[in-house]
C-alpha cells in the first residue's frame, strides 16, 4: 500500500474553472480587454496565477506592467471569491477520508499561490488531516519542477517508491517524472486524455473510484 498520495488542487480535488475564470475576467474588464469562457481557461491554467493571467492577455499586450496589474486584480478579486462556485469533484470528500482511515498520509501539490490554496482546502476539507499543503511560494519554482515535491518530502518523509502523485495534467505528470515517483493522471479535470495520454503517466483514471482500485493493485505495507 503506498503511505503517501499527493493530489494536485486544480482539476484534481476540486472543480475551480468557473471561480478562477470570474477572477480572471473581472481582472480583463478593469483593464479594458476581452474576456474569455470557462472553455478557453481550461486551456489557461495549469501553471500558476502568473501564466494564467498572461495567457488571458491578448498577445501584444502582455507587458511586464499589465501583467503586474492584472494580477493585482485578479488576486484582489479571488481572495474573496475563491470559493464561490468551486467544488470538490463526486466523492472526493469520502475518498480522502477513507484513504487517511487506511492510514495512507495526504498531502497537496499545487500551482495556486499559497493562501488562496489554504483557505480552499480548509473550507471543503476540514476534517481531513494534511501533512502538507504546499502552493505557489516566494523563491519555490512552480510545477514541474520537483521542488514542491521535495518540499512535500521534507514535511513526511517517504520513500518515493511508496508515494503516489495525482494530477489531471501533463504539468503534474511531468512533475512526479521528476520528482521520481509514481504517476496517477485523472480524465476528469481540465485537460483532455489524449494530452493526458501523450505525456504516458504511470496510471490514468476516469473516476475517483478506481483509485480505490488502483490500490489494491499494491501489497500491503
Amino acid at each position: 500500500m503506498k503511505k503517501l498520495i499527493i493530489f494536485d488542487l486544480d482539476g484534481t480535488l476540486l472543480n475551480t474553472i468557473t471561480d478562477l475564470g470570474h477572477a480572471a475576467n473581472f481582472a480583463l474588464k478593469q483593464m479594458g480587454f476581452p474576456e474569455h469562457t470557462d472553455e478557453t481557461y481550461r486551456t489557461y491554467v495549469g501553471n500558476g496565477v502568473r501564466k494564467l493571467i498572461e495567457r488571458s492577455l491578448p498577445p501584444d499586450s502582455r507587458t511586464q506592467q499589465n501583467m503586474d496589474d492584472m494580477l493585482r486584480l485578479f488576486m484582489a478579486y479571488y481572495d474573496v471569491h475563491c470559493i464561490d462556485e468551486t467544488e470538490p469533484y463526486p466523492i472526493m470528500g469520502q475518498l480522502l477520508k477513507d484513504l487517511s482511515d487506511r492510514g495512507i498520509n495526504l498531502a497537496v501539490a499545487s500551482n495556486k499561490y499559497q493562501n488562496a490554496v489554504e483557505k480552499i482546502i480548509h473550507h471543503f476539507f476540514p476534517d481531513c488531516h494534511w501533512v502538507a499543503i504546499e502552493g505557489q511560494k516566494p523563491g519555490v519554482p512552480i510545477k514541474p519542477d520537483p521542488s514542491i515535491i521535495f518540499e512535500i518530502l521534507l514535511k513526511c518523509p517517504t520513500p518515493k517508491a511508496d508515494v503516489l502523485y495525482v494530477g489531471d495534467s501533463a504539468v503534474d505528470i511531468e512533475t512526479a517524472r521528476r520528482a521520481c515517483v509514481e504517476s496517477v493522471a485523472v480524465s476528469w479535470g481540465f485537460r483532455p486524455e489524449n494530452e493526458l495520454v501523450k505525456a504516458c503517466p504511470d496510471h490514468i483514471i476516469s473516476d475517483p473510484d478506481d483509485l480505490y482500485d488502483l490500490l489494491m493493485e499494491f501489497p500491503q505495507a
